[in-house]
């Protein structure tokens, strides 16, 4: 049986938050009024909420209010995200960056959410949010003539029930891929504390320094360093994100210095290994070409009579824990440069590191196979969820059962 369709202003009361900045001298309150934002639809979640206790400017904006049933929908920056008020939630108004939708009549609350989650809707929403330096609902006017299927109640308790069962199936089938994905990385992690805590013959703990023909931090003297004259012209600049970002080799650069970026700089060879002591703590690449990066990275110029490129890479990817642990305590969770200069890390004779370096890559081989066979399961679960929504909305979900692989 084909369901009737009805406009979507005509099922649900629509709410869009208040604009302007009148709460803002009253929230970051510990108790009052709550103010609902977009990281509750976004998150379904309706805690970490700001307060405000202004009695008088609460009943003023009493329309803005939430209740129980009620849906919240995320209408700037991230879009079409939705979340059901639950019963229980602290008193309180939505914000600007949410939208507020009641439905009417017989229209159960779950069935509208889960057709707002389907591709067909979704689609819709990026339409009309199009052409924005920020994604915004401009216009609830033109949300509120979408069509929205209302087969009979009983038919949206049926639809609701079957894909809750698939769902949950799905987010099992999700959480033993995500468990199965993490077991690797860790199996990888354990390898390497395995293969350097079995020290043998011939091994001598040397600090990073004694092992290197350069050692120390990048640098930029400019000030401000973010001073847009330093950038635009041919030499690559690493930033901590581009190390943390890449897979052992640095291949890739989002920013460019200049002749006068590189004056109050220094370029660092191909073959360099950088590592992050600030914001990204303890990440490790190496360099696969000539590059400057600033103070919050540091340089290591490996000497080949003493050690290899890759084997100290692997190296530092061992101590990592242990070096996230050294950063710890500070408001920027870094690390500094007397972390290295103390810390002695043990070396093997130079032909030992080559085969523990072959030894490494194919064991990382072979991990980074097993991810992307999770990684693959994670996202096909993703997509099949989006499948059964757009079934289910188009009338074509039939079966009482469906099946998730």
């Amino acid at each position: 049986m084909k369901w009737k369709t009805e406009r979507f202003g005509d099922v649900c009361t629509f709410v869009r938050g208040p604009f302007g900045g009148s709460l803002k001298k009253n929230i970051f309150k510990e108790d009052g009024y709550a103010v609902y934002e977009q990281q509750h639809a976004i998150y379904d979640q309706f805690t970490d909420i700001r307060y405000f206790v202004d009695e008088e400017k609460f009943l003023e904006m009493s329309r803005f209010e939430l209740f129980a049933g009620d849906l919240i929908m995320s209408c700037s920056g991230t879009m079409g995200k939705i979340a059901i008020v639950p019963s229980g939630i602290p008193r309180g108004i939505i914000n600007q960056a949410l939208l507020k939708l009641t439905p009417k009549g017989d229209l159960s609350p779950k069935f509208l959410k889960l057709w707002m989650e389907s591709r067909n809707f979704q689609e819709q929403i990026e339409f009309l949010s199009q052409g924005a330096a920020i994604k915004n609902m401009a216009s609830v006017k033109t949300l509120k003539e979408i069509r929205v299927p209302r087969p009979p109640l009983e038919e949206q308790k049926r639809i609701v029930a079957i894909l809750d069962q698939v769902f949950a199936d799905i987010e099992k089938a999700r959480a033993t891929a995500e468990t199965n994905l993490k077991n690797a990385r860790e199996l990888f992690d354990s390898y390497l504390q395995q293969v350097f805590s079995q020290r043998g013959e011939g091994w001598i703990d040397k600090t990073l320094k004694d092992a290197s023909l350069d050692f120390g931090r990048g640098k930029s003297k400019h000030r401000p360093r973010n001073d847009e004259s330093l950038y635009g012209g041919g030499y690559p600049f690493i930033q901590t994100g581009d190390v943390r970002n890449c897979e052992h080799l640095i291949t890739t650069y989002s920013k460019t210095y200049n002749e006068k970026g590189l004056s109050q700089s220094k370029r660092w060879p191909k073959g360099t290994i950088c590592i992050t002591i600030a914001a990204n703590i303890a990440e490790t690449g190496i360099l696969d070409f000539d590059a400057c990066f600033p103070d919050s990275v540091i340089g290591v110029v490996v000497n080949p009579d003493i050690a290899t490129i890759g084997f100290v890479e692997f190296l530092l990817q061992s101590f990592k824990a242990i070096l996230k642990a050294e950063g710890k305590g500070s408001a920027q969770d870094n690390i500094n440069m007397g972390t290295f200069e103390n810390l002695k890390f043990p070396f093997p004779p130079v032909n030992q590191q080559v085969e523990i370096v072959e030894s490494l890559n194919n064991f990382m081989i072979s991990i980074q196979e097993l991810e992307k066979i999770y990684l693959n399961k994670i996202s096909s679960l993703e997509e099949l969820k989006k499948s059964i929504l757009q079934k289910a909305f188009s009338g074509e979900l039939t079966k009482n059962k469906v099946e998730v692989a």
